[in-house]
């Protein structure tokens, strides 16, 4: 499995679109229609269920064996919550934005109609010329507001344009790539982990790759609000999710590895299969650090916590600043979609 190449300008390639696809949670049609055609151009026949999760099966070597790797599609993003007398938006935040982090930054209004609408993400103390607090002032749903670049001074203005309280509103992902290799991005998380799994699936066709066991794809929806592996295929043995590996002070990944977790909020993970991940990683030299991410849970621990009877492991690419402008490494993506290669056919 050493001499296998993951095909690093497609995967980023592929990176970038994805980001650049609006899916903050629940809006997810434009991005299931984009992955199902990119599962199809790479020769695999992907399904769709009620939930809006996408498919792939790709027989293995034993048949009588299925296990999973999913990565989910949806982000964060935010809502109308309220339209305001001045005809500004009153938001509501979708999956736990850092409203520090989008203050200032483009939006695009995604209306009911098919309707798209740019705007600006402000504080209501939005100028240190005229608001003391401008500085200080908590950056909170409560205290920010979109400012929607249309000549509308009222609510009835806004309503004219098809502009609804629950319309979803997406941020701008600025996605760019370093000459050095960084990707900075917002949406890393998870569209990152998407775009290694599909990599790797690439490799798979690339390297004519007979898995050891059958495995199922899945790329998921509804994760960030902490549902998205709450089901499973009947049939499935174990899963392995793939997302982002938080960067900090306590947490032993970096920005250049595969971090492979032993514990997230919801639940320890699978101590035999946590431990073949771990020897997979050692036995083809990949840069990786086993780490404990405490600050949420992935569609594997949803999964076991809504009771299905499976084994589950998490791996995630070295991520900085999540929830917010994040940035990690093509080594931890390519890194990662190496360890799903040989987690497939080791």
């Amino acid at each position: 499995m050493n001499h296998v190449k993951i095909d690093q300008e497609f995967m980023l390639h592929f990176m970038e679109n994805l980001i650049n696809i609006p899916s903050p949670v629940g809006y997810y049609v434009k991005v299931s229609k984009f992955m199902v055609d990119s599962l199809t151009q790479l020769g695999y026949e992907p399904w769709v269920d009620n939930k809006g999760n996408i498919y792939v099966r790709v027989a293995g070597q034993n048949k009588e064996k299925t296990v999973g790797i999913v990565a989910h599609l949806d982000t964060l993003g935010l809502m109308v919550r309220k339209i305001n007398a001045d005809g500004s938006l009153k938001i509501v935040d979708i999956g736990g934005i850092n409203y520090h982090s989008i203050e200032g930054e483009s939006v695009v209004i995604h209306t009911r109609d098919n309707g798209e609408y740019t705007g600006v993400v402000c504080c209501n103390s939005h100028s240190l010329h005229v608001f003391k607090d401008a500085a200080t002032l908590e950056r909170t749903s409560e205290n920010m507001h979109i400012m929607i670049d249309e000549k509308v001074s009222c609510a009835e203005d806004v309503q004219k344009l098809g502009i609804r309280v629950g319309d979803h509103i997406s941020v701008n992902p600025r996605f760019t790539v370093t000459k050095s290799g960084f990707i900075k991005s917002r949406f890393i998380d998870d569209k990152g982990g998407v775009a290694a799994v599909v990599a790797t699936l690439k490799a798979l066709k690339d390297h004519n790759l007979v898995p050891s066991n059958n495995v199922l794809f899945m790329f998921s929806q509804y994760e960030e609000v902490g549902y998205g592996g709450a089901s499973v295929p009947d049939g499935m043995e174990e899963l392995v999710a793939v997302d982002i590996a938080s960067v900090g002070p306590d947490n032993a990944g970096t920005e250049f590895d595969v971090s492979i977790c032993t514990k997230d909020a919801i639940t320890v993970y699978d101590v035999p299969l946590v431990d073949k991940l771990v020897k997979l990683a050692q036995e083809h030299h990949l840069g990786f650090q086993t780490d404990i991410c405490t600050g949420g849970g992935t569609d594997a621990s949803q999964a076991v916590r809504a009771g299905n009877n499976l084994r589950v492991a998490a791996i995630g690419l070295g991520t900085y600043s999540s929830h917010a402008m994040e940035r990690t490494h093509v080594e931890a993506m390519e890194n990662t979609s190496k360890l799903l290669l040989a987690y497939c056919c080791g």
